[in-house]
């Protein structure tokens, strides 16, 4: 049954699917949903979103292998993967204003964005951060959210390795920014171009970057 209500709320906004709906698609009565699910669809609906907290979980575990930023573009990798295989009940999700949102499942869903803060951090080598530093991945990871819905209402353009060298990007250069106001911030990108290899997404930034800074020279 909470497979079956994982695939309805996957791809259809929560009210949009009933306790029928449910049972239809597991191919059990409705009183055998509720036997199981005594508080009816906002239990059934808040197990189902405990499922895809922890599918999401498991798509920010990352080994610590490899430079930093190709590390983060595997877990966008599977986090996109995820958001392409959940539209629409992703987009209900992250929108808020749901017949079923309660205070239940608001936590469930920022205990996942707490998960993707903390695996940010420890590949960052960071695992205490400080105020200026948490803020800066915490903003990331709102931009993250807000370009995965837009992503979505334009029918999943630009490509989906195209928005994560994207969004990898920003990540990156939110560190260099903000290094320059933050010691510890500038020490994590330290640590950060050391792990780097010369071919990667960091040089690849800094070259096409390096022009724009030659016609801002003028400003120094």
């Amino acid at each position: 049954m909470l497979e079956a209500a994982l695939g309805l709320f996957a791809h259809r906004a929560p009210e949009d699917v009933s306790l029928d709906d449910v049972a239809e698609a597991a191919g059990v009565s409705r009183p055998l949903v509720y036997r199981y699910f005594p508080g009816g669809k906002q239990q059934l609906y808040e197990a189902a979103l405990r499922s895809s907290a922890d599918a999401l979980d498991r798509c920010f575990a990352e080994p610590e292998d490899g430079a930093p930023t190709e590390r983060l573009g595997r877990v966008l990798d599977r986090y996109l993967a995820f958001v392409d295989g959940h539209d629409a009940g992703f987009s209900a999700l992250l929108r808020g204003g749901s017949v079923v949102e309660t205070s239940n499942t608001t936590s469930i869903v920022d205990e996942v964005r707490r998960a993707a803060a903390g695996q940010i951090f420890l590949h960052l080598g960071a695992e205490r951060p400080g105020a200026r530093l948490a803020m800066l991945v915490r903003t990331w990871i709102a931009a993250v959210e807000a370009a995965s819905l837009i992503w979505l209402d334009d029918g999943k353009t630009p490509a989906a390795d195209e928005l994560r060298d994207w969004l990898v990007d920003q990540l990156v250069a939110l560190l260099v920014t903000g290094s320059a106001r933050d010691p510890e911030t500038a020490g994590v990108v330290r640590r950060l171009l050391a792990q780097e290899r010369a071919d990667g997404p960091v040089a690849d930034l800094a070259r096409r970057l390096v022009p724009l800074v030659g016609e801002a020279a003028h400003l120094l």
